[in-house]
This record gives C-alpha cells, sequence and structure tokens, in this order.
C-alpha cells in the first residue's frame, strides 16, 4: 500500500514537468478567413424539389452545392455540375437543363449555367449552348454566346439568343442555319 502514493506522486510529478516543458504556439487565424469566400453550407449529393405556391415546379439535382450567404452578392454554386427537370402541374417533365457548373444569384434570382449547356422541351426541341442566363425575375432565357437548336424540322445556330423561360417564343440574334424546303412549293 505503500507504494501506491509513491507511484501516484511520482506520476503527477512526472506530469507537470511533461506539460510545462511543452512549447504553445499561438495561431491568430482571424486574418486568414474570409467568410465571404466560404460556403456557410456545402452539401454533397442533392437532389430537392423546388415549390412555389406548394405547387412543385422543378427538381434539382447536382452532386455538390455550395451556398455563400456572406459574401457581398450572395449565391448558390453549383462548380460540379447540374441538373433540373421543370414540372407542369401534372407533375409531367417538360424540360430539363444540364451544365457542367451553375450559380444561382439569390437576390437577382438569375441564373448562370456554363460549360455545356443542354436543354430540352418535351416532346423533341434540343438547345445547347456554353453559357445560358435565366433570368427569374423577368421570365427569360438569354445567351450572349453560340446557340444550336434543333426540332424535327429544322437546326438553327448562330450567336445571341433570347426567349421566354418556356422556350415557346425565341430568337436568335445572329442567326444561320440549315432549313428544309418543299421543292413543290416553288
Amino acid at each position: 500500500m505503500r507504494k501506491f502514493p509513491f507511484t501516484f506522486i511520482l506520476s503527477l510529478l512526472f506530469f507537470s514537468i511533461f506539460w510545462s516543458c511543452r512549447e504553445e504556439k499561438k495561431v491568430d487565424i482571424s486574418h486568414s478567413l474570409d467568410a465571404s469566400k466560404m460556403p456557410s453550407m456545402s452539401t454533397r449529393n442533392i437532389a430537392t424539389l423546388i415549390s412555389d405556391s406548394g405547387i412543385t415546379q422543378y427538381k434539382i439535382i447536382s452532386p455538390l452545392w455550395n451556398i455563400y450567404d456572406e459574401a457581398d452578392t450572395p449565391y448558390w454554386s453549383f462548380p460540379e455540375g447540374l441538373y433540373l427537370q421543370k414540372y407542369d402541374h401534372e407533375y409531367n417533365v417538360i424540360a430539363t437543363v444540364a451544365a457542367d457548373s451553375a450559380k444561382y444569384f439569390k437576390n437577382e434570382r438569375l441564373w448562370r449555367l456554363e460549360g455545356e449547356v443542354e436543354m430540352t422541351k418535351v416532346p423533341d426541341e434540343l438547345f445547347l449552348s456554353p453559357r445560358v442566363f435565366w433570368d427569374q425575375r423577368k421570365q427569360q432565357l438569354y445567351s450572349d454566346t453560340f446557340i444550336h437548336i434543333e426540332n424535327a424540322t429544322h437546326v438553327i445556330e448562330g450567336t445571341g439568343f433570347v426567349s421566354d423561360e418556356s422556350l415557346n417564343n425565341y430568337r436568335i440574334l445572329h442567326p444561320n442555319g440549315i432549313f428544309p424546303i418543299n421543292r413543290d412549293s416553288i
């Protein structure tokens, strides 16, 4: 029993010497962190539904979703790509959007889709461009880059594009394309 207090005191002495010899380094990280450049939320492998007035409008799927709420202009970032489906009131898919990367500027309600942007409109219309903007306030899609549109009857290409968000009424600012003609009507 006498060994216990001696061993206990020796252990305390050893630990106190060990801790007193330890060199403490203080690191000031307050200057190296900028909240405006760090995501306030980061989520992997998301699939979420977006509704308006209780009606599901869109489904978003992405491998990575970062939210930057502390930035001067708050935005969402989808750096690894985005896939979006638009639904009608009966939950049928009426359009899809796929992009290599995307940003959504929250206050402006503006999407910037980049990389290989592919938009489809049911039943058979395809829109391809390296960059497309979607202004939800104006309910408008537009691009200042190359655009390729194809459907069952024609292929149109050009530079610059403006459309309503349903892709029903669109125009190409500087068009060129291949239009089939009916030789019997000439």
